[in-house]
Formats: C-alpha cells, sequence, structure tokens
C-alpha cells in the first residue's frame, strides 16, 4: 500500500482516502479549569485563570470557557486579562488534581483498545486499527459516546469533552475541534471536502500565522486551495522539503504522524517570583532548575554534550550562553557546574524576570559501562543510589543543600505537552 501511495505522489495524483475512519482524538476541554470548576462548585459559569504562581506579573497559562469567551487567552498578562474581565478569577495550578484527571482519562481510553497514545495531559488518541473485530466492534461513535458518558460518572457533571473521529492522525485532532465544547465529529472522504471548505487555514492543527504566510504567498488562502496544491508545490515553495510531500498525503487522510519523535533535549526554566539579579536568590532557584534537569535527562536514558543558559532581563531582553563539550555529562553535579559557569556571566546591570537551562546534543547514555578511572566510577553508583532512593522515597528526599530554597519556590508545572514525566515529577513519597 505504502509503495502504490509513493508512486502515485511522485506522479502528483494521489487521490484522498477511502479508508475507514479508525483513529480518535480525545480533548478534554479547558481541562485545568474545567476540572477546578468541577472541584469546586462555586466557581462554575464563572471566567476562570489559570496560573503556575499568583504575581502581578504572572501570565494566563489556562482559561475558562467563560473566560475565553471574552478574549483571555493563553500566554496574556494578568493585568490585560483583568482589562478584558474584571471579574476574573485568578488561580494557582494544583497539578495532583490534574494528574489523577489524566489518569482517569487514560484508564478510560485504554478499556477501549490496546493501541492509546496520550498526546498531552489532558489529550489522547485511540488507533483502533487491528483491534474491532477482536477488542471493540461496535460503531466508534457509540464509543465515544460511551467514553464520554464514562467521564461525566467517573470524573462529575462538568466534565467536557471533544471527541474528533478521522482516517488519521491529523483529521481525528481536526474533527475534535470543530464543535467546542463537548463535541462529537467524524471526517472521513464523505465529508472531508464540505469540512474543508467551512475552514480557515489556521484552524488546521499545525497552521500557525507563519505557515499561513507562506501558504499565501503561493495563492493558498483556504484548506481547499491547500488540498488542491500540488505535492511540488508544496514540497518546493512552502515547506522547503520532505514536510511539503507529508502535508500533501495528510490533507488526502493518509497517515505520516505515527513516527516516533526524537529526543532532542531537556531542560527547565521559571518564571521568576521577584525581579532580581541577586546570587542568594538566584542560585538555588537556578541549582534546583539544573538538578530537575538532570533527573529528566537520566531519565531519558540520556547524556549530553552541550548546554544552555538563557534569562529575561527586566529590560526586555534576552541574554544567552551556551558551550558543547568534548566529554558528555549527566550527573547533577556535572550540570550544575558547567551551568553555573555560564550562568554567573549574565549581565549584572538588570534584575532578571525569568532564567532556564537546557541539555541538548543528547546521545544514548553509555553509563551501564565502568570506566577505567575510580572516579567516574564513583560519581557514577552516588547519582544511581540518590536516584533509587528518590525514586522509592519521593522526588527529592535526597537533594544539594542549596536548592532546599529553590525548592519549595519553584513550583512544579505541568507540562503541556507529552505525559512521559508525569509519574516522574509529581511521584510523592
Amino acid at each position: 500500500m505504502k509503495t502504490q501511495r509513493s508512486q502515485d505522489l511522485k506522479w502528483g495524483h494521489l487521490p484522498i482516502s477511502r479508508e475507514p475512519a479508525q483513529i480518535m482524538h480525545i480533548d478534554l476541554n479547558s481541562a485545568f479549569a474545567m476540572t477546578e470548576q468541577q472541584a469546586r462548585p462555586s466557581l462554575r459559569g464563572k471566567p476562570l485563570g489559570m496560573t503556575n504562581r499568583i504575581s502581578k506579573n504572572c501570565c494566563i497559562i489556562a482559561a475558562s470557557y467563560e473566560a475565553k469567551n471574552r478574549g483571555v487567552k493563553v500566554g496574556m498578562g494578568l493585568i490585560e486579562a483583568r482589562q478584558l474581565v474584571p471579574e476574573l478569577v485568578l488561580l494557582e495550578t494544583d497539578p495532583p488534581k490534574y494528574l489523577y484527571v489524566h489518569q482517569k482519562l487514560a484508564n478510560i481510553m485504554k478499556s477501549y483498545s490496546p493501541n492509546v497514545k496520550m498526546r498531552s495531559i489532558d489529550e489522547g488518541l485511540i488507533d483502533f486499527h487491528g483491534t474491532r473485530n477482536i477488542v471493540n466492534p461496535r460503531p466508534l461513535h457509540e464509543i465515544a459516546l460511551g467514553i464520554k458518558a464514562r467521564l461525566k460518572s467517573e470524573l462529575g457533571h462538568w466534565i467536557k469533552v471533544n471527541i474528533g473521529i478521522g482516517q488519521n492522525r491529523f483529521l481525528a485532532k481536526t474533527a475534535a475541534s470543530l464543535h467546542k465544547p463537548d463535541g462529537l465529529d467524524t471526517i472521513d472522504h464523505t465529508n472531508l471536502m464540505e469540512i474543508y471548505d467551512s475552514l480557515e487555514l489556521t484552524d488546521l492543527p499545525g497552521i500557525a500565522r507563519h505557515y499561513k504566510a507562506r501558504l499565501n504567498s503561493v495563492d493558498i488562502f483556504t484548506p481547499l486551495d491547500f488540498l488542491n496544491a500540488s505535492a511540488d508545490t508544496l514540497r518546493r515553495l512552502v515547506f522547503h522539503g520532505i514536510v511539503g510531500d507529508e502535508w500533501y498525503q495528510r490533507l488526502r487522510g493518509y497517515e505520516v504522524d505515527d513516527e516516533p519523535t526524537r529526543l532532542g533535549q531537556v531542560g527547565r526554566q521559571f518564571a521568576l517570583d521577584k525581579r532580581t539579579n541577586k546570587d542568594e536568590e538566584l542560585l538555588p532557584r537556578f541549582h534546583y532548575l539544573c538538578e530537575t534537569t538532570g533527573k529528566k535527562l537520566r531519565y531519558n536514558g540520556a547524556d549530553a554534550r552541550s548546554i544552555v543558559v538563557w534569562a529575561g532581563l527586566a529590560t526586555g531582553e534576552r541574554w544567552h550562553a551556551k558551550r558543547t563539550y568534548k566529554e558528555s555529562f549527566y550527573t547533577d553535579k556535572e550540570i550544575y557546574a558547567r551551568a553555573l559557569k555560564l550562568f554567573q556571566a549574565r549581565p549584572r546591570h538588570t534584575n532578571l524576570t525569568i532564567m532556564g537551562i537546557t541539555c541538548y546534543n543528547l546521545t544514548p547514555t553509555t553509563r551501564n559501562q565502568p570506566s577505567l578511572f575510580e572516579e567516574v566510577n564513583k560519581q557514577e553508583w552516588l547519582t544511581e543510589a540518590v536516584d533509587e532512593l528518590n525514586q522509592r522515597y519521593g522526588n527529592f528526599v535526597i537533594h544539594s543543600l542549596n536548592t532546599l530554597k529553590g525548592k519549595h519556590i519553584v513550583k512544579q508545572k505541568i507540562p503541556f505537552t507529552g505525559t512521559k514525566y508525569l509519574d516522574l515529577l509529581f511521584k510523592d513519597s
């Protein structure tokens, strides 16, 4: 089948897929805010904004539909949000609560098919290929209604979910966005053209303003124009490479998004609770960021060779410093030593508003191979022992003394994309 598709793609006449829609995309609506409204009935129907830490300079990381409908957007500063909605209720995030909802959602999804992929803490997909006659032969629309009913039964009646059914991941996600909140739609070859005709380019997942401008530059102004563009146009003039071929197939209902993603970097960032440039305030927080980055690096079984440290300045400018090393590193001690050397070169003339660290140039770890040098082995054994103790008794039961203050200030954020760190980051003693 893929060989024939490749031939059709080569000659530029790939037809719209007529395969039955067997991918289901499930997306909780405004998950953080909705979870709070379910848990606290007095908040229901009120405009609600969520932030990781309440301060006058904080920003909105999630909002209820009541707030969204009045113009409040993710990333908007509190001052601007309050100008739009003076009575906006602002809450700090409560990660364990959202983790509980995520686990409930995942368990419900896995009861319908073994092929489940959680895309983030509040959305995932079920691939029903090869399982319909074995696990769940009912129509997917009926299964979707059952999932909605179970979420309301097990989590509460205020919980709403968008479900989309499509021939590939892209169309399923597109379908899930058609009728928010609480929608249920299917896109396949029977209504593909009609759906595209009703949407704007930026309604398509993955097409933001940057790609819209590129498409407009070659007279592609609507999803139907996008669909009717040749693979050659998309490859050469819009996406400048194989990504154009992928879009040509994706729009027609063929699956091109089922490949596992390669880990390219790990890191942490922190919007400062107070604007300062004093070492005694910054370093405990910075050290904690380094140690949590090291934990994520080892969790992925990776070593790093490069590190970048960056900061936002109160002047509005950005600063960064980076370095690549000949030898790879992975321990908390190594990461902090390298990062601190870079961080101490930051501008001292103004306060910082945010800071972060990222390790990159990642390679599979070689930690299972003993070194010829005893000191290297000792560092590995110590790191492994600390990780095992923290895994058994709770994250950061053992940590560097200097991170004690930072640990209590740098609140663990919920990752919006991906779920691989959820169990790691929110494991309690």
